[in-house]
């Protein structure tokens, strides 16, 4: 008996051993993808708090822990109201990770804990906060008709709709006609477009095309690409997808995308010391760090810090009356413009209807001509998946297979974000949720039940007059 208990009494102490082994591993040196869980953690509540005005704990619960991987659910986090701050942490010990608010350009992962490098990164002097107005949609927020009913009664179909949508807006001849939305969600909830985010960044470049500051031709983007191969990079083959830089995107552990967004606070630093592994323009490779760069680029063509700060709201939001957006940076101050846009579906549908006239708003061209149409226009390489524009022609399947009109192009993003756009039906349906991809939801579902409920044309002129109202030339 005396035998038993001293093995007994060896193993609950070999066990204490292990444990505080274990704890003081995690503590000094914790794995990578539990740094990577919290960062995310930390970024998505702070952003969801401080700009959505939402709940912490039901951000962790509905956003962080309930789609993503079984570690997450052991996260906690905590926020900091009066310093504008947001730490998580491996139960509630280990592995912190922290996100900081910085106004009007939101919140920022900050992993090496430097809050006041990350502070001073983002300029003194945010863009003024636009105010919306009460006039009917697009230039305000009213809405002058009752919904389409065939078309509301299809939002309301769990099928059609998906799983925890967030968010559905559709926008028919330049007006909303239906819209709907998740329990503890509304028109006024600024909404993250994961990759939607990539086809705005890509306006903000073109508007600078527009003022002759860059072009598709140009090559020698970044200086340290000086006296390499990558030298030959231009920006349309960033745009396109097919720059020829190796970039890691799965995001089922530790890779480029995941170190980049929660381990890194400089997004530029990974995707800019790539290694080639092909020649540009010969390989398609969907890729996070091609977005950041191109940020990284259009910021530098600007010519003033301060002025490319502002430039996403003075050049592309305020035209557009996008009061709600928040175009968010990383702590080094560079523009994510691979994933963290906010804004609520109605400036979402902005966007989409800007891109529907061809970059035109209210008269004035604010893209050069094509530039939209490359965004309609695929590449080789992608084999006709992606175009020449930071958008998508099949995400997920081909819309030719669901029958849809063959000018229908897209934005997507991440967890179930979709717009669609269809010129030829004067037609976009923006849907915002939380969707992953493991539950095989296609947004082509959706938009092909909208597009068999809506009206017919009543006749050639009075289609010509609607196209004249929704879509002014330059």
């Amino acid at each position: 008996m005396r035998f038993v208990l001293r093995i007994l009494k060896a193993l609950a102490l070999l066990l204490v051993l292990v444990v505080i082994a274990a704890a003081g591993w995690l503590f000094i040196r914790p794995p990578e993808l539990l740094r990577v869980g919290d960062g995310y953690a930390a970024k998505i509540v702070c952003s969801n708090v401080f700009i959505a005005g939402r709940a912490a704990q039901d951000v962790l619960h509905d956003d962080v822990q309930a789609p993503g991987n079984p570690l997450l659910r052991l996260v906690r986090v905590s926020v900091d109201r009066d310093n504008d701050r947001v730490t998580a942490r491996f139960m509630g010990l280990f592995a912190p990770s922290y996100a900081l608010y910085r106004g009007a350009f939101g919140c920022t992962s900050v992993p090496d804990g430097n809050f006041e490098a990350a502070a001073n990164a983002a300029p003194f002097d945010p863009p003024a906060k636009m105010q919306a107005n009460d006039g009917l949609w697009p230039e305000g927020e009213g809405i002058d008709n009752p919904a389409d009913g065939k078309i509301a009664a299809l939002l309301a179909d769990a099928g059609v709709a998906g799983p925890a949508m967030r968010a559905i807006v559709v926008v028919r001849n330049g007006r909303i006609v239906a819209e709907a939305y998740g329990p503890g969600f509304s028109a006024k909830t600024p909404l993250i477009g994961w990759s939607m985010t990539k086809t705005v960044n890509a306006a903000v470049l073109g508007r600078l095309m527009l003022g002759g500051k860059i072009s598709f031709d140009d090559d020698n983007l970044l200086a340290q690409w000086k006296n390499d191969t990558r030298a030959r990079i231009k920006v349309s083959d960033l745009l396109g997808m097919e720059s020829g830089l190796a970039f890691n995107e799965d995001y089922g552990d530790v890779a480029d995308v995941t170190r980049m967004l929660y381990l890194d606070p400089d997004m530029v630093s990974l995707p800019a010391n790539a290694p080639m592994e092909a020649a540009p323009g010969q390989r398609f490779r969907y890729s996070s760090g091609t977005a950041v760069l191109l940020s990284r680029i259009w910021m530098d063509r600007v010519g003033n810090a301060q002025a490319a700060f502002s430039y996403p709201h003075d050049a592309l939001f305020s035209p557009l009356g996008m009061t709600s957006a928040v175009f968010e940076l990383d702590a080094r101050g560079t523009f994510a413009g691979s994933s963290y846009l906010y804004a609520t579906a109605h400036d979402w549908a902005r966007f989409g209807q800007f891109l529907l006239q061809d970059g035109v708003w209210n008269g004035q061209r604010l893209l050069p001509e094509g530039f939209v149409g490359a965004m309609r226009t695929p590449t080789a390489a992608s084999n006709g998946r992606y175009t020449q524009g930071q958008a998508w022609l099949a995400p997920g399947g081909s819309s030719a297979a669901f029958g849809l009109p063959e000018d229908t192009f897209w934005l997507t993003g991440h967890d179930g974000q979709s717009m669609a756009i269809v010129p030829s039906a004067n037609l976009i349906v923006v849907r915002l949720g939380l969707t992953p991809s493991r539950l095989d939801y296609q947004p082509q579902v959706l938009l092909k039940a909208i597009l068999a409920a809506l009206p017919q044309p009543r006749g050639p002129q009075q289609q010509a007059g609607s196209q004249r109202q929704t879509q002014p030339q330059p």
